[in-house]
């Protein structure tokens, strides 16, 4: 029996109506309508919290579509389970709207019946559909009533026979008026002739609601229809008789630069093709031609729409194909420079095993425990291969380093790309598996072919021989230049003998500020040279002229003009220094040429540093480590100024140390103190505090310093003792050493190889760059901390920094397919790479994602007309030998390619007219109506289709 509450005698009449009305008996129910009740209570809860606190409680994104969520529940009938989902979006028009009928974003059901909003109720089992008639009628029957309860106008649908037809029935209650109902099914084979043509499809619809098939001849109806037709290009590597490995890697643990193909692959010119082929990521695209809604009244218009070219269609939009091998969820299969960076990073993680790089490939020592067996060292043939490549395929000019350069590259400490370290990290990224031990051999090789080029003196490729040190690269590539400018001055000394003009070309004239040296000056083969230059203008006619210089030999000596003077031979002189003259004679002041300071590679610097700060005092220091230099120069300056004094060669080398006389009537500045007046002879003034102390190294260094020119002194660089130098630290460099210089000249070298890329006016894709190599020189700088290890944080930052790697570089080859592609038609390629770009942006790890994130990539981009041509282009009359070629059987050709897909969508309006069920509409309304809803869908070998009804039943 049913229970009723005792109520309080104090309680209100509202109080007591109020428990009446929600008195519910269920004594008598049966199971069947209590299912309904479920169904009820569920729907109204859904109604009530609305699609805001619905999101907040947990709806599921519907990934594949946009703006599409769900929230579903369990129900129990019958001793079966059932799940109903209720799908919904954020907007009343999600799914449809004007001109979005053929949405790729739009769910199934959506695009079938035109519905927004819906139901769907299936059981759960292996299969989620009914596959009993009366079940499934039963089913939506409860749906029906519990929806009709609660006032809600959602339509429901029910999956019934096998999922492979994709068949569902529904109904919609639409108010007090009107009822649709729904069916859809599928033909997957055997698909009749007739229906594969539009005529047919049209008869099929209209049989629908014609009485009999007599009217579909003797009656003119009008239908309205829409069609979309969408065609797919011959996949670009269709006509491949043999298909390369991704990696392109020809022979076991060999370098990919030796490939040999039936056909060019398309990236051939591209800059990676160097190092490997990888697949083009666009397959081919997706072509939808739609046709806008028109009005059909016979099959014969049907028949004539068939023969129309898809360039008659109202609108066009293209969709690429984007190969799988780019997707965030390939990471790892897919062959590349990122690939091959992470193997890299691998091996500097086990580079900390030994201390010495042979440990790794000598038989007499155990190899670490944690070394896979797998690592193979490649075998002589391979790196012998390399080695060719690297010392003796090389151009004879020397490269350019600066050129093609990214502006932030220089921020990356490593080697640049085109040097010979630079190109010894992007051969070490593809020989054997990129492992420790084929590494260490590897390096092994490469530093004994070094030392035959320096012990042969060869000069060594890829790396100029001259000009100055760049501290910004890595440690490794200093040593080199190092080497490569001491064999080119000792290959130079052993051409000219020991007597000759051992480092005539590293000769300078040593210029300050606000000095002018009054020649010209030019280097021929090594030997310093000036030409002869008027010098009656430097003087006045006061002056004596036995102070002029007459002549100036090929040599650099001069003879002076008074032959009784105590120094008759100027040697070594590259002009005169304006109006300096000097102290006790009167002449003027000529600057020398002198030698170049020494170079000095980064641990060099740091060794000058540590002994900075064991001497103490800084202002001995500077004099006794420059002491060689000092001495030149000041030897330099006694040759080119033989009556010369301390004094001077302090006004011309240090002008600061040099205090003009506080009582001259036309006052020089100190730091002007160089630009003196012919006029005023001696110049007045005297030598600063620290350059007279007593026991000064200056003028100790000047007392013995040897009037020689810079051309007869000793070099200050000796090219045997510091290539000797550069050998040994190469020979005995450990392990982690190498591999941290390896690891950051393999991210800076492949990164300003793709950079070389041409993709277009791709401003997004000039962005990517940047910020790559912003985040390469942030991430990599754990690496020049000299520590000796790196910690497991590290080790994942720069797994992470290869992920990165991996969609730019992924990016870059997608901009170059694109490119290529669309060279007559730029803004479709910039449309699609940045619509891609975006779809990209959450697995960059620059957005945070959730759990709606899309899978797949079918953005659509409008074809206008001017574009149309340009695409037309790309379908290319199929050939013979082409497996896809089927027997065509459907209309609407494009070069002889029928559509791979046919979407149309059939609709019939009538005017209803008032009837008992609103008998107070006012007298001859009328309301136009969608009665008859078709859409087809299908191939030549496969149709489906969908029918709502709407119906006053």
């Amino acid at each position: 029996m049913a229970s009723i509450s005792k109520i309080p005698s104090s309680a209100k009449d509202e109080d007591l109506e109020e428990e009446i009305e929600h008195f519910d008996d269920f004594t008598l129910a049966s199971s069947w309508e209590r299912f309904i009740s479920e169904i009820e209570a569920v729907c109204r809860q859904w109604l009530a919290d609305g699609t805001k606190n619905l999101l907040k409680n947990g709806a599921i994104s519907v990934n594949i579509y946009e703006d599409l969520y769900k929230v579903k529940t369990d129900l129990k009938y019958a001793m079966k389970s059932y799940c109903m989902e209720y799908y919904f979006g954020t907007h009343n028009d999600v799914g449809r709207g004007k001109g979005n009928d053929w949405s790729c974003a739009l769910h199934d059901l959506q695009l079938s019946f035109g519905v927004n909003e819906f139901l769907v109720i299936a059981p759960q089992s292996a299969s989620g559909v009914v596959l009993d008639g009366p079940e499934a009628s039963k089913l939506l029957s409860a749906v029906a009533i519990a929806l009709s309860n609660c006032s809600c106008l959602w339509p429901a649908f029910v999956p019934v026979h096998v999922p492979s037809r994709k068949a569902y029935i529904g109904i919609q209650n639409m108010g007090t008026l009107y009822t649709r109902r729904f069916e859809a099914d599928r033909i997957g084979s055997q698909v009749p002739l007739k229906l594969m043509h539009l005529e047919g499809l049209y008869e099929l619809f209209v049989s629908k609601f014609a009485f009999s098939n007599m009217d579909l001849s003797m009656h003119l109806f009008q239908v309205n229809l829409k069609m979309n037709l969408t065609y797919r290009t011959v996949p670009y590597d269709e006509d491949f008789d043999v298909q390369e490995p991704e990696g392109g890697i020809t022979e076991a643990g060999g370098s990919p630069k030796s490939k040999h193909h039936n056909r060019k692959p398309w990236d051939d010119d591209c800059p990676w093709s160097e190092w490997y082929s990888a697949e083009d990521p666009v397959k081919g695209f997706e072509l939808l031609t739609i046709w806008s809604e028109k009005a059909i009244e016979s099959s014969l218009e049907m028949a004539e729409l068939e023969n129309a070219s898809p360039l008659e269609a109202e609108k066009w939009s293209i969709s690429p194909c984007v190969s799988e091998i780019l997707s965030a969820d390939s990471d790892g299969k897919r062959i590349g420079f990122a690939s091959q960076l992470q193997l890299l990073i691998d091996a500097l993680h086990m580079s900390l095993e030994t201390q010495f790089v042979e440990d790794f490939v000598s038989v007499e020592h155990s190899r670490p425990e944690n070394l896979k067996s797998t690592a193979i060292i490649p075998p002589p043939t391979v790196l012998d291969r390399v080695l060719k490549d690297l010392f003796y395929e090389v151009e004879a000019a020397q490269p350019d380093f600066a050129e093609g350069d990214h502006k932030n590259s220089r921020t990356i400490k490593g080697a640049p790309l085109e040097s010979l370290f630079g190109q010894f990290c992007l051969h070490a990224l593809w020989v054997g598996d990129c492992n420790i031990r084929a590494i260490a051999a590897f390096w092994i090789e490469f530093v004994r072919e070094v030392r035959w080029c320096w012990e042969e003196s060869q000069p060594l490729p890829r790396m100029p021989a001259n000009g100055v040190i760049d501290l910004t690269t890595c440690l490794i590539n200093q040593k080199l230049h190092m080497l490569a400018i001491c064999m080119d001055r000792k290959h130079q000394f052993n051409q000219k003998g020991p007597k000759a003009d051992e480092n005539g070309v590293f000769l300078s004239a040593r210029i300050k500020a606000d000095t002018e040296v009054q020649s010209v000056i030019s280097s021929q083969d090594g030997d310093a040279q000036a030409s002869c230059w008027e010098c009656d203008s430097l003087s006045t006619p006061d002056q004596d002229p036995a102070s002029h210089i007459s002549s100036f030999e090929h040599s650099g000596a001069v003879k002076l003009g008074d032959p009784e003077h105590s120094a008759c031979i100027r040697r070594g002189s590259a002009g005169v220094v304006g109006s300096m003259m000097l102290l006790k004679s009167y002449q003027n002041m000529h600057a020398p040429f002198t030698r170049d300071s020494p170079l000095m590679t980064e641990d060099m610097h740091e060794e000058r540093l540590q002994a900075i700060e064991a001497l103490g005092d800084s202002s001995r220091f500077s004099a006794q480590l420059e002491k060689d230099i000092l001495s030149s120069d000041m030897s330099a300056f006694k040759a080119a100024n033989p009556d010369a004094v301390f004094e001077d060669f302090i006004r011309w080398h240090s002008p600061r140390d040099w205090e003009n006389d506080d009582n001259m009537e036309k006052g020089v500045s100190q730091i002007n103190a160089v630009v003196e007046s012919t006029y005023d002879w001696p110049p007045r003034g005297k030598l600063s505090e620290r350059m007279s102390e007593h026991g000064n190294l200056w003028r100790k260094i000047w007392n013995e310093a040897p009037p020689l020119p810079a051309s007869e002194q000793k070099p200050l660089l000796d090219p045997n003792q510091e290539g000797e130098k550069v050998l040994h630290y190469l020979e005995t460099l450990r392990p982690y050493q190498l591999l941290e210089q390896m690891v950051s000249t393999a991210f800076r070298a492949t990164a300003d190889t793709l950079n070389k890329t041409s993709f277009g006016g791709l401003k997004q894709m000039t962005t990517r760059i940047e910020q790559l190599y912003l985040t390469m020189s942030t991430t990599l700088r754990c690496l020049q901390t000299n520590s000796l290890f790196v910690d497991a944080e590290d080790i994942k930052d720069l797994k992470r920094l290869c992920t990165t790697f991996a969609h730019v570089e992924n990016l870059i080859t997608l901009a170059a397919s694109l490119h290529r592609k669309f060279m007559q038609a730029p803004r479709l390629s910039e449309s699609i790479f940045n619509d891609y770009d975006n779809f990209h942006v959450p697995k960059l790890g620059t957005v945070s994602i959730g759990r709606d994130v899309k899978k797949v990539f079918n953005n659509e981009q409008e074809v206008r007309q001017g574009e149309r041509e340009v695409i037309a282009s790309m379908f290319t009359p199929p050939t013979a030998n082409q497996s896809w070629r089927k027997v065509l059987s459907m209309g609407n050709l494009l070069n002889g390619h029928e559509p791979v897909s046919r979407e149309i969508i059939f609709t019939k309006r009538d005017h209803l007219c008032e009837n008992y069920y609103v008998g107070h509409a006012p007298r001859g309304y009328q309301q136009e109506f969608e009665t008859y809803r078709m859409y087809v869908c299908g191939t030549s070998n496969d149709l489906g289709v969908a029918l709502a009804v709407t119906s006053c039943d």
